[in-house]
């Protein structure tokens, strides 16, 4: 096909990425967080192209954006097109840049945001105001959100709106946000654009022992930090069982295809190994996950305390809770106990779909020398909460890197940034796939 895209579009991305990135929409955690100057551009633009957009509060401030866009074909279900508002923190300090400035550098977009995720914000502005300008209407109804929170619990944002406003989200059956389709270089030249189809459930675990408190001199049996640090050890030394899933399973096929591989999935050591670092698409979704993040014991050197806590960052495999529940119940033993500090479900989404197979042809129009394939996220995403309405997640936020370029570190890392070209490269993708979605 043609390219559809008007210029204004590829214009617009660039600077929506950075107005966005300019408004600081820090999320700390614990409700601080402000992200209705965000939500109010986001809707301003919308508003602009002719589209009715909604503004939705569960606590002051915590603002999500929901507007709907009616395609020709009453009939089909409608697609879910969502992205959230906030960031994670940032130092200044630590930065090349000010990691709100939006600065536009060497065709290069810096900031907080760029990449998680206020890019695809843009893209989705982007398209929608190209539509208007064109004339164009897609062929189903488009749902677009922007949310709120959805860097801690989501319960201001994705949650609130599933929870206490269904009916925006009527007729959707499926939803494409953030962590897919972007250029992954092999380091062989091969290039290959992996789409999320499944998250692996999120279990952030508080962890409690309780003992006798007492003299620091005195010999004490019983001490809360003893059974604590003898759980959290254990809990960073296990080995946990592989778990192959049906994505999982895919993306280890299409990439031993892509090497010219034979193989059943009966080692996949072996075939990770030569997979090389193509390996890394898959190994971190093979199986369950806990890693000890936060400890929190004791007021004074020479006071023995009566209660030690620990935090953890659980992940299962889909189909993996039950297991996950009974290991941490295996390994912190008798003297400690643990409960969910914060859940959400584990995702699958069918790979053989007519969605997914639209996601590939609209990213290997743009991108013919690119190979796609599915992948599991290891971490979460609001489509989990977005799945309590019967919405299939993928992850589709098409960007054309360049070699070099470390994508995974631009999350929540330092001296996040995205190329303008990779954002040109996102508005056509996305614009294609949902045109003929």
């Amino acid at each position: 096909m043609a390219e559809q895209v008007d210029a204004p579009a590829l214009d617009e991305v660039v600077t929506f990425t950075s107005d966005l990135i300019r408004i600081d929409t820090t999320n700390r955690g614990g409700g601080d967080c402000r992200e209705r100057p965000a939500a109010e551009y986001a809707a301003a633009r919308l508003a602009e192209a002719g589209v009715e957009p909604v503004l939705l509060e569960r606590t002051e401030g915590r603002t999500n954006v929901v507007a709907r866009i009616e395609g020709t074909d009453p009939s089909a279900d409608a697609l879910l097109l969502h992205g959230h508002l906030d960031v994670v923190p940032a130092a200044a300090a630590d930065w090349s840049v000010h990691p709100f400035s939006g600065e536009i550098r060497d065709g290069v977009v810096w900031g907080r945001g760029a990449v998680d995720m206020k890019n695809m914000d843009a893209m989705i502005l982007a398209v929608v105001r190209g539509w208007a300008r064109q004339g164009v209407r897609p062929r189903r109804d488009i749902v677009v959100a922007f949310t709120a929170d959805e860097e801690a619990s989501a319960e201001d944002g994705s949650g609130f709106l599933a929870d206490e406003h269904p009916e925006l989200f009527d007729g959707c059956t499926e939803g494409v946000s953030e962590s897919g389709a972007f250029t992954f270089h092999d380091g062989s030249g091969r290039q290959i654009y992996p789409i999320a189809a499944g998250e692996r459930g999120t279990a952030w675990l508080k962890l409690t022992a309780r003992g006798r408190a007492g003299h620091g001199s005195k010999v004490n049996r019983d001490n809360a930090v003893t059974h604590l640090a003898g759980a959290i050890a254990r809990i960073g030394a296990h080995e946990w069982p592989l778990r192959l899933t049906p994505t999982v399973r895919a993306a280890l096929t299409e990439l031993a295809a892509i090497y010219g591989i034979e193989t059943g999935l009966t080692d996949v050591d072996a075939l990770l190994d030569k997979l090389g670092p193509a390996a890394a698409l898959v190994e971190p979704t093979l199986r369950n996950s806990a890693n000890p993040t936060m400890l929190d014991a004791g007021y004074k050197i020479n006071v023995i305390p009566g209660e030690a806590v620990a935090h953890v960052d659980g992940r299962y495999m889909p189909g993996g809770e039950e297991e996950f529940r009974s290991t941490l119940d295996r390994l912190t033993g008798p003297d400690v106990d643990w409960e969910f500090h914060h859940r959400e479900v584990a995702l699958q989404s069918p790979v053989d779909s007519a969605t997914f197979a639209g996601m590939r042809a609209a990213v290997e129009e743009f991108a013919p020398e690119g190979h796609v394939v599915p992948f599991c996220m290891s971490g979460g995403t609001d489509a989990k909460q977005f799945s309590r309405l019967g919405i299939t997640g993928y992850g589709f936020t098409p960007l054309k890197l360049p070699d070099g370029y470390d994508y995974a570190a631009m999350f929540h890392g330092v001296d996040e940034r995205v190329p303008v070209e990779a954002l040109h490269f996102g508005v056509r993708v996305l614009d294609r796939f949902l045109r003929t979605a």
